[in-house]
């Protein structure tokens, strides 16, 4: 069915705003909510209709009932899995309470189907070698992966006993421009702003673990894909390739260095000097596994999708992104 109203939780933030973008291309009435600790106004389409506010609000329901959207993509979360692993109960507020919140919610409002941004890379641990099927049982090990496996099961309940179509997307580790590149950034974020600053990098633990990286425009497509009539259920988005962290440094660090000109922003006329960085190693963090990739044939089958930006494009994109 056709959707004309839609409310992205989460939409300032990486992933949620380009999912906002996308709506609003097709001329769907798009309303972004997002509380703005991690997420940032400027990227707010100018064209969503924008309220500051978390899930987790009392206000929050009233709100819902006033926009009365079709469909919800729920992106609005706890993102970090170490501060998770510190930090379990504000996890489990935001991204438990918060997202079975909206649930109940939503029903109450007449939403249509919400799509889930869960997480594929956080929800299986070392015990059984990637890439990860749909049939593989969930076994996170880290709080983050335990509250994105809680709401996916909220979902599966809010199918059966309030008849919404829920659809959870479990995404590799996602890059792209927009990402934040604060803090406990993404890694791919994170190596870029230092590479393009000149400032050395530390890896965590020996850089041997591994990652699917997949692109935020190949995320965004799965999303707009997962809105179609016969999306249902759990699906994986990811590449299934599995790419080292000393691999995705050394790939970064020649684009950096050795392929300057073809980072400078469109029209600037800059050339940017930049050297190369080099790398330390510290201790490796809790709560992370060592491997991670996806597989993603149910997706391909039932949804028509699969990634189709490479990892150099992609890294090259982001890059450009980042160049102040």
């Amino acid at each position: 069915m056709p959707y004309k109203r839609a409310l992205v939780t989460g939409g300032a933030g990486f992933i949620g705003s380009h999912i906002a973008d996308a709506l609003i291309k097709r001329r769907i009435k798009t309303y972004v909510i997002d509380d703005l600790t991690t997420g940032d106004k400027k990227n707010v389409n100018p064209n969503a209709e924008f309220v500051k506010m978390s899930i987790t609000s009392p206000a929050f329901p009233a709100l819902l009932k006033k926009i009365q959207p079709d469909i919800v993509f729920h992106t609005a979360a706890q993102v970090n899995v170490r501060s998770s692993v510190v930090d379990p109960v504000t996890d489990a507020k935001v991204n438990v309470l918060g997202t079975l919140a909206l649930i109940q919610h939503a029903a109450e409002a007449g939403v249509k189907k919400i799509v889930f941004s869960s997480s594929g890379g956080a929800m299986f641990s070392d015990r059984v070698r990637p890439p990860y099927s749909e049939s593989q049982p969930a076994e996170p090990v880290s709080p983050y992966g335990i509250s994105k496996r809680a709401g996916e099961m909220y979902l599966e309940f809010a199918s059966s006993t309030y008849g919404i179509d829920t659809v959870s997307l479990r995404y590799a580790n996602v890059y792209g421009p927009r990402q934040n590149t604060k803090g406990e950034a993404g890694v791919v974020a994170l190596f870029g702003s230092h590479l393009l600053a000149n400032e050395d990098i530390i890896i965590n633990g020996d850089g041997k673990q591994t990652r699917d990286f997949v692109y935020v425009g190949d995320v965004v497509r799965a999303n707009v894909l997962a809105m179609g009539k016969n999306a249902h259920g759990i699906y994986h988005i990811g590449t299934g390739q599995e790419t080292s962290v000393l691999k995705l440094f050394k790939m970064m660090n020649r684009l950096t260095a050795a392929s300057a000109p073809l980072l400078t922003k469109e029209g600037s006329g800059e050339v940017r000097a930049v050297r190369g960085s080099t790398m330390q190693f510290g201790p490796a963090k809790a709560g992370e596994v060592r491997r991670s990739a996806l597989v993603s044939k149910k997706a391909m089958k039932e949804l028509g999708w699969k990634a189709e930006m490479s990892l150099e494009e992609g890294l090259r994109k982001t890059l450009k992104s980042l160049i102040p």
